[in-house]
């Protein structure tokens, strides 16, 4: 049976780390005074900046921090937790130590007697065929076991390789086509298409692109509704506008909740 609840909160792409002080500090709130509002909370990928292991998160403050954060939440409301690109490797001990329930991705809900298909948002980006190729061998398990086994220095180097080399190259194409680039990193009809089909839905919810929006679409004879959600920055008003906002879904409907002003 599906997860049904009267009223639910969703958010992603928090990418928490301890250089976001401000950001990871709005989170620490949202555990505290947004998430018990409602029935159930809804935690779409990409809440850490990256996760190299459970294990590592042992000798970390600032994730042990997340951890009671969560726990605290998990207490009060039922808190789903979904992998995104950048967390796939969160694992039981610390989905038990937190209380979270994993869900596959992708996965169906009922909220207010609705029901909606839920996922990260990287798989639908079907035209970006590189990431598409990393990603399906990162996710196979052997390599993930593989990866675990190796020192933990070594793993947060090659962590840390990947996001520098990955910012290095979107900056460069966006330079040299920004249009372009837009249109690869953010998901494809046929993909969102295909995933409602699996799931007999008409109603989606993701994160992943950063481009937090409420869209109606359609490809030959399905029509559907997609809502985006925002990724968070409260820490780089130099650089982007700030930014935190969830999806509320409750018996007046779906709307975005603005967490800076909130």
């Amino acid at each position: 049976m599906i997860p049904q609840y009267a009223s639910a909160l969703f958010i992603s792409d928090l990418h928490l780390t301890p250089s976001m002080p401000l950001t990871a500090q709005r989170f620490f709130d949202f555990c505290e005074k947004d998430g018990p509002k409602v029935e159930a909370v809804f935690i779409l990928g990409d809440l850490f900046e990256y996760w190299v292991g459970d294990d590592a998160a042992l000798h970390s403050p600032f994730q042990q921090e997340v951890k009671r954060a969560l726990a605290t939440l998990s207490t009060k409301v039922k808190t789903y937790y979904l992998h995104g690109n950048r967390d796939f490797l969160v694992g039981k001990y610390f989905l038990s130590k937190t209380g979270m329930i994993l869900m596959p991705d992708p996965s169906k809900i009922n909220i207010a007697g609705s029901e909606y298909v839920l996922c990260h948002g990287d798989s639908l980006c079907t035209a970006d065929i590189g990431y598409q190729v990393f990603r399906g061998w990162v996710r196979k398990s052997w390599v993930q076991k593989l990866f675990l086994r190796m020192p933990l220095h070594w793993r947060r180097s090659i962590a840390s390789h990947l996001r520098s080399n990955s910012g290095v190259q979107y900056q460069r194409s966006v330079k040299s086509t920004p249009e372009g680039t837009q249109v690869k990193t953010d998901v494809t009809l046929a993909a969102c298409a295909a995933v409602l089909k699996s799931q007999t839905g008409t109603q989606l919810i993701h994160g992943h692109t950063h481009l937090p929006a409420h869209h109606q679409e359609s490809l030959q004879d399905q029509q559907w509704q997609r809502w985006v959600l925002s990724d968070w920055d409260l820490d780089h008003p130099e650089s982007v506008k700030p930014r935190a906002s969830a999806l509320l879904i409750n018996q007046n409907g779906v709307s975005y909740t603005d967490l800076i002003k909130a």
